[in-house]
């Protein structure tokens, strides 16, 4: 379980050789410096360091976070880009990235006021993460269970559950399943160089 300023443990980032010049470029883009950008997206400075050079893969919590902080996507942070909203994306379109043990799988275009992904969830990962931010989140469960937890109330979801909530309202997910869980995911977007998002604690496990 992880405490506040503390950071999970991810794996060297050796197959996400694009991911780190993105987050570093992204971050200059911005106009932060190393420690205001990790002090943004509740991250320590050596932690953001390392994800900006390769040693380590961000997981989704940070993603987003790091999104936030530099108002772009977490498509551009994993080095997609279109060259226009197009309205249609095809599946053998989708290519898959990897970061922190996750697969994503972009499932709408860059830029928009909400942002859709297909994910793929391994057992075992995100433990200890809890997200807090504004806005909406919807999920839809694929494949697989998921557990949700949100504030003190732990749901189970299969296979066609989905679940809409407040961002603001402390969530975490989880796959329930060895073989992990896929879901499409689609939250609000903020486009705010300012907006950050809060990672502590949990009350509690999800098991």
């Amino acid at each position: 379980m992880s405490t506040p300023g503390t950071e999970p443990s991810a794996e060297p980032a050796a197959a996400l050789p694009a991911v780190a010049p993105h987050l570093r470029a992204l971050r200059r883009r911005a106009g932060l410096t190393l420690e205001a950008a990790a002090r943004d997206a509740g991250l320590s400075p050596a932690h953001l360091s390392r994800l900006e050079t390769g040693q380590r893969q961000p997981s989704l919590p940070m993603l987003l976070s790091l999104a936030r902080t530099y108002g772009t996507t977490v498509s551009e942070l994993l080095g997609e880009t279109t060259t226009d909203h197009d309205t249609v994306l095809r599946a053998a379109d989708a290519e898959p990235t990897v970061a922190g043990g996750w697969t994503y799988r972009q499932a709408g275009s860059p830029g928009r006021g909400m942002q859709a992904l297909r994910v793929e969830v391994p057992h075992g990962s995100q433990s200890g993460i809890v997200r807090v931010h504004p806005g909406e989140e919807w999920l839809y469960v694929l494949k697989g269970r998921l557990l949700l937890r949100l504030g003190d109330a732990l749901h189970r979801l299969a296979p066609g559950d989905s679940a809409h909530f407040d961002s603001l309202t402390p969530h975490r997910i989880a796959a329930q399943d060895p073989d992990g869980v896929e879901l499409l995911f689609v939250h609000t977007l903020l486009q705010s160089p300012t907006a950050a998002l809060c990672l502590g604690p949990t009350h509690g496990d999800v098991s």
